[in-house]
């Protein structure tokens, strides 16, 4: 059985204007994704600096990016917090906005135990009635979800995936190995995407596909395809491109780079800035090695 997400899953950044959703340029990228073999949507995650959304601009990108879509790709919306309740409410409001999923990140700063992540995401897929995938992202985070905590609660009919950017290979694989056949692992970590195809992995849910999604969707569709040949080679060619969207924290390059090709305003909310100008010059000449740019 087909999962409900699959493929290239792009992180959408969250374009601003003066300090508000700019929601001309949000639909814009979203027609620009569809048309350039993005298989998902996931609107407000850390690369949609969510954590700056108010409760009413979170609900209205979400719909914005629903509405836009129209049904062409799914919508899975990026619903973390860490506050269960917060949680929930955010997912309840995707729910009501039409997403076909929750993404739930760990929460972060409280630390919880492992048995408090199980509690919290239980809880929210009890409370919403709405396939959730988990998201376990240690270095933003600062706890890591252990793969037996993950496959305790893959068992939850509504958890039908974890997006997993721990970097760690051996916890990767031994989830996907134990999980149920309907419960996805998804890369949350561009320069190992290809590996994680590799060992089960059924997509990424990418900031990399922000600037390049046509290369990142081809990577998936070679995979899927069984030409896993061509899938790494095109993976290795990523990975300088992969390297440089870290240079600062992201979302910082990622939403640079978009607006040094024209796709949106270099426009970031405290306590995100924009990038040092060093690292700037080093970014825009890789976009034009990458042909992105003009010269």
């Amino acid at each position: 059985m087909k999962p409900l997400f699959q493929g290239s899953m792009v992180a959408l950044v969250t374009p601003f204007s003066s300090g508000k959703v700019d929601e001309k340029t949000l639909r814009s990228l979203v027609d620009w994704h569809i048309q350039n073999g993005t298989d998902v949507l996931v609107p407000c995650g850390t690369t949609g600096e969510a954590p700056t959304l108010s409760y009413e601009e979170h609900e209205r990108v979400i719909s914005i990016v629903v509405e836009q879509a129209s049904g062409r790709v799914p919508v899975l919306a990026g619903c973390g917090s860490n506050a269960t309740d917060n949680a929930i409410k955010l997912a309840r409001q995707a729910k009501k906005a039409k997403a076909l999923g929750t993404l739930q990140v760990t929460p972060y700063y409280n630390k919880p135990t492992q048995e408090g992540l199980y509690r919290h995401f239980s809880a929210i897929a009890k409370a919403v009635d709405l396939p959730m995938v988990l998201y376990n992202v240690p270095g933003r985070t600062a706890v890591n979800m252990e793969a037996k905590t993950t496959l305790r609660l893959s068992a939850i009919d509504t958890i039908v995936g974890i997006k997993e950017a721990s970097g760690k290979l051996e916890q990767i694989d031994q989830i996907i190995r134990a999980s149920p056949e309907n419960f996805s692992l998804y890369s949350g970590d561009d320069p190992l995407n290809a590996q994680i195809y590799m060992l089960g992995g059924k997509g990424t849910i990418s900031v990399t596909a922000n600037i390049v999604p046509q290369k990142v969707a081809s990577i998936w569709k070679h995979f899927a395809e069984g030409d896993k040949r061509e899938a790494l080679s095109a993976h290795e060619g990523l990975q300088v491109l992969n390297k440089i969207l870290f240079i600062e924290t992201n979302p910082l390059p990622v939403k640079t780079a978009l607006s040094l090709m024209g796709k949106c305003a270099e426009e970031f909310r405290l306590p995100l800035c924009p990038m040092g100008e060093g690292n700037k010059e080093k970014l825009r000449g890789t976009l034009m090695d990458y042909q992105l740019l003009s010269s």
